[in-house]
C-alpha cells in the first residue's frame, strides 16, 4: 500500500475480470491488457473484483490472483482496491487476509446481504472487524434489500477510523446527496449512479467508482475534468455519451453485457462466469448504437455489424 486513502479522488474504474470461453478461468494476459488500457485513459485508480469484476462469483484464492496482478502492472502509479462481496465477517475477513499483503491500497466491502440484515450496531461491529486487518475500507452501499441509510453510514465512518469513505450506489441520486451533506467533511464518496455522474460530481462527489467508467473510460476522465475546471457545456455534452451506454448495458446481465461493449471496442474481455445470462443480438445492437455515440470521446472506431 502505498497511496494515502484521504485522496482518492477521480476516475476509479472496477474492472471486468476476464474469463477464458472455454473454462471460465482467469485470463491473466487479457487483465494485464485491460490495466494498460484504463491507465492509457487517464484514470485515477482500479478497483477489482467488485460488481463489474463478479467478484461474488470469485473464489478468495482467486480474488489474490486478481489483485496480485493488477498490483503488478499498476508498478504504483494508481491505487489499487480489492472488492469484497460476501455474506458473514468471518467470509469478508477470508477474503481480506487473501489479498492484504500483495500490495492493494484498501478494500471496498458489501455489508452482508443473505438474507437477514444486521442491525446498525451489527453493521458498526462488521466494519470495524473489517477495519482491524490494516486496510482502508470503502463502504460499497449497493444492496438494495440492505442498503445502508445516510445516519448508519455517518455512524460507521465516524466509530470505526478505517473506514474512508462510501460507494453510494443503488441508482437514487437523492442518497448520494443526503450523504454528501452528512459526511464527515475528511471521508470520501464516491458515485456508482452511472447514469448521473455529471450532477454527482457537481454536488460534490470525490469521483465515481462505477461500471461506466470501464466500459467508456476516456469519456468518463473527461467529464471529470470538465466539472473539475467549470467546463460546464462540455459536461452537459458528454453526459448523454454515458447515460446513452449505461442504457444499453444496465440489466441483469450487466457484467456480460460491460464486457460485450469493452470486446466491441478491440479489448478483450473474456466471458461471464454461468450462470450469467448470455448477450443477445438485440443487447449488441443496442450496445453498438452507443458506441457509435462515444466513438469521438473514446477516441475509437466502432465495427461495422
Amino acid at each position: 500500500m502505498s497511496h494515502d486513502p484521504t485522496g482518492w479522488t477521480g476516475i476509479i474504474p472496477p474492472m471486468v475480470t476476464p474469463f477464458h470461453p472455454d473454462s471460465e478461468e482467469l485470463d491473466e494476459d487479457a487483465l494485464r491488457a485491460e490495466v494498460d488500457t484504463l491507465l492509457g485513459a487517464g484514470v485515477q485508480g482500479l478497483c477489482v473484483t467488485g460488481s463489474t469484476g463478479e467478484g461474488a462469483a470469485i473464489t478468495a484464492s482467486e480474488a489474490r490472483r486478481v489483485a496480485e496482478v493488477v498490483v503488478h502492472e499498476v508498478q504504483g502509479r494508481v491505487p489499487v482496491i480489492s472488492g469484497i462481496i460476501q455474506n458473514s465477517t468471518r467470509m469478508v475477513l477470508e477474503y481480506a487476509d487473501a489479498v492484504r499483503d500483495v500490495g492493494v491500497d484498501g478494500l471496498q466491502v458489501t455489508p452482508v446481504h443473505y438474507l437477514f440484515k444486521p442491525d446498525a450496531d451489527g453493521t458498526v461491529n462488521y466494519y470495524r472487524a473489517v477495519a482491524g486487518r490494516g486496510l482502508p475500507i470503502m463502504i460499497y452501499n449497493v444492496i438494495p434489500w440492505a442498503f445502508l441509510e445516510a445516519p448508519v453510514l455517518v455512524r460507521v465512518m465516524r466509530e470505526v477510523p478505517g473506514v474512508v469513505g462510501v460507494k453510494q450506489s443503488g441508482g437514487d441520486l437523492h442518497k448520494l446527496a443526503d450523504l454528501l451533506l452528512t459526511a464527515p467533511p475528511e471521508k470520501r464518496i464516491f458515485s456508482a449512479v452511472d447514469d448521473l455522474l455529471y450532477p454527482s460530481f457537481t454536488l460534490g462527489a470525490h469521483g465515481a467508482i462505477a461500471a461506466i467508467l470501464t466500459i467508456l473510460p476516456r469519456t468518463s476522465v473527461k467529464l471529470w475534468e470538465a466539472v473539475r475546471d467549470g467546463r460546464h457545456d462540455t459536461a452537459r455534452a458528454l453526459h448523454p455519451v454515458l447515460l446513452r451506454m449505461w442504457r444499453a448495458v444496465d440489466g441483469p446481465n450487466m457484467p456480460a453485457r460491460a464486457k460485450a461493449a469493452i470486446a466491441l471496442q478491440g479489448r478483450p474481455a473474456g466471458v461471464a462466469r454461468s450462470p450469467a445470462a448470455a448477450v443477445s443480438d438485440e443487447d449488441v445492437a443496442r450496445i453498438l448504437e452507443a458506441l457509435k455515440d462515444a466513438a469521438v470521446s473514446e477516441e475509437i472506431t466502432v465495427p461495422a455489424r
